[in-house]
């Protein structure tokens, strides 16, 4: 596949020290998160975020408040048993909003027949008294498969050298998961259930002038997520037919004056359907053709409002094709979509909006593989409609701190990337490098205006502009004999506006340069009583941000600083068996005090006791995980 994909294992999932899915995979090459407290993750993928990042979950598109700073994705980590990272637009597949690129979540594969396992899990984290625990129970009889997962999350509030314990920064995670199947010579029917809780404090960071304590508030949101996905697939010749259809139910209150009675209360339903028909062999080729889209209808149950009640209907049609000739691997495709989104009016507030977008995109790309060396080329036109808050909003988010105000003339995003990859593979070292450049017309973001205050907050609206954004990952693995490696990676992304001044020169929330290295050593691998039984140490080098949005003092500048982390793990077995997996990290081993550039709270009020500004990240954290896999 000539476009940039990254794949993220079980066991890489298992090993990292995360309070999120996407925490933990934001250490990976061109991906990022933005960050409010510890328990709220938004994607980034190479300096794009927001709804420019499509989660696939189930087999649809996972579809919450993704507009919001402060919404994180409602996916259950302990349901995610593997990720595929695409970089890059892929709006051929998934339609309006994948510009960046899409994060799709695996489920476990179902058990074979006659198979059936429990597996148990908890894991604990110092800094914060984390505890998570989960239950996951699977089987496979005479083909009807099945899997019930629960799992329950804590985490009370963070401390840093600088902050001691953040204010309000606790949360909790609860999931329930179930998989009902039947698996066939003719092909397959599964029926995915899924309830997901996530109760977070807000932290806004507010203080005493006197003595720079945090003040005593506790806004708090409530989210909800229910999903139901029919997965079909049945075998028609020499393709498949797969269709699912999917329903979500999203619903976001939150609470600032009273704990019983939401402020803002966000209910949101989704039918998602996609239908395709894959073809292995025809004519030389690889074939996909299909039909994919939505429906939503959003409504507003709160006290205040921020975004306008909506309905919305998304329909794209898609092909694509695969040809292998020789050393060469090529395919392309083209896609056309349309979408109608309609918004109530509310006097005072909101006025009527009904807007009709469409687009056409497409991509073609080629590898060249030669022995142990991989040339790709991708281009790839992206697209993407306003949402309605970018349209729409008029209000306070209490998440943000912020009056927003949208804007109803916006146009479609659409953009032309192009991608060059080199790959190479030997004994004793293995070389990735991937390089991109993304061209942006109508970029949509979120500027202060300059001296406006409403109701006592500052004032942002949305506006547009042309943006080109250049960058690229490099990864290089040596592994001089099989049990060492000595892996370097780095990320960089130069996203600019055109013809802007300089304070508005480059693009909101553009992660900073990172240069990542990692020594670790296998001990015993496959053994009679030890297996997997590793050590590593990784050094995390975040470079100084100098290129911000400085408009209206919308960003500053964020100074470099360095994370070392340990890790260590192994496998016990009992009679050739796995029993137990134990993992024990040790993140930011030298306790440094330090803020991300995309850690939202960097920008929330001064401590007049020391004049720093902000809150700043996690200090230093102890974890240990046990897993505990049963045969019944």
């Amino acid at each position: 596949m000539p476009t940039p994909v990254t794949l993220v294992s079980q066991h890489e999932l298992q090993m990292a020290q995360s309070t999120n899915i996407i925490n933990a995979l934001a250490h990976h090459p061109g991906i990022s998160e933005i960050t409010t407290g510890n328990g709220i993750s938004k994607p980034v993928i190479r300096g794009l975020g927001f709804n420019r990042v499509v989660v696939v979950n189930d087999g649809v598109r996972q579809e919450g408040q993704q507009w919001g700073d402060e919404h994180g994705v409602e996916v259950d980590p302990q349901t995610v048993s593997s990720v595929e990272i695409l970089k890059g637009p892929a709006s051929l597949m998934y339609g309006s909003d994948a510009m960046a690129g899409v994060l799709i979540f695996h489920d476990t594969p179902a058990l074979a027949k006659g198979e059936m396992k429990a597996n148990v899990s908890g894991e604990y984290q110092s800094n914060n008294s984390l505890r998570d625990y989960s239950l996951d129970i699977a089987g496979n009889q005479n083909d009807f498969v099945w899997n019930f997962r629960f799992s329950d999350k804590y985490a009370g509030e963070y401390k840093n050298r600088y902050d001691g314990k953040v204010k309000n920064s606790q949360y909790t995670e609860k999931g329930v998961n179930a998989m009902l199947g039947l698996n066939r010579s003719w092909g397959y029917s599964h029926l995915n259930l899924d309830y997901y809780y996530l109760k977070p404090g807000i932290v806004e960071g507010e203080r005493d002038e006197v003595t720079g304590e945090f003040e005593d508030e506790t806004p708090f949101q409530h989210v909800k997520h229910y999903k139901a996905v029919i997965d079909n697939t049945v075998y028609i010749g020499q393709g498949s037919l797969k269709s699912i259809l999917g329903y979500q139910h999203n619903r976001r209150q939150e609470f600032e004056e009273s704990p019983t009675d939401p402020g803002l209360d966000f209910m949101l339903h989704t039918i998602n359907y996609d239908i395709h028909y894959e073809v292995p062999h025809l004519g030389g080729w690889r074939w996909n053709f299909g039909i994919n889209g939505m429906y939503q209808r959003s409504l507003n149950k709160g006290e205040e409002f921020l975004i306008p009640a909506y309905t919305l209907f998304d329909i794209g049609v898609f092909a694509t094709g695969g040809l292998k000739i020789n050393h060469w691997n090529i395919s392309a495709g083209l896609r056309y979509d349309n979408r109608h989104l309609h918004s109530f009016g509310l006097d005072h507030v909101f006025e009527k909006i009904s807007r009709n977008f469409s687009g056409l995109t497409g991509s073609v790309g080629a590898t060249y593989s030669l022995g142990d060396i991989d040339v790709k080329l991708n281009i790839a036109r992206g697209f993407r409609t306003p949402t309605v808050g970018e349209l729409a909003s008029n209000g306070v988010h209490e998440g943000t701190i912020q009056y927003v105000i949208g804007n109803k003339e916006l146009k479609p995003e659409y953009s032309w990337q192009i991608d060059v990859g080199f790959d190479y593979t030997s004994k004793i070292v293995s070389t990735q490098l991937s390089l991109f450049a993304n061209f942006i017309d109508n970029f949509i973001f979120n500027h202060k205006l300059n001296g406006v205050k409403t109701e006592g907050y500052d004032t942002y609206q949305y506006t547009q502009g042309n943006a080109r954004l250049l960058g690229g990952e490099i990864s290089i693995d040596f592994h001089p004999i099989r049990k060492l490696h000595f892996e370097n990676t780095f990320s960089y992304v130069n996203a600019i506006q055109a013809h802007q001044p300089k304070e508005s020169k480059y693009l909101p929330y553009t992660p900073a340069p990172r240069w990542t290295l990692e020594l670790s050593y296998t001990f015993v691998n496959d053994g009679k009583v030890w297996d997997n039984t590793y050590v590593a140490v990784t050094m995390e080098c975040n470079l100084r941000q100098n290129h911000f949005y400085a408009a209206d003092d919308t960003e500053t500048a964020t100074p470099s600083y360095t994370l070392v982390n340990l890790s260590a793990g192994t496998d016990f077995k009992v009679r050739g068996k796995k029993a137990v997996s134990l993992i024990f990290t040790l993140n930011n081993v030298f306790d440094r005090a330090y803020q991300n550039h995309l850690n939202r709270l960097k920008y929330a009020a001064v401590n007049n006791m020391t004049g720093r500004r902000g809150v700043f990240n996690m200090g230093r954290n102890f974890g240990v995980k046990l897993i505990v896999p049963l045969s019944l």
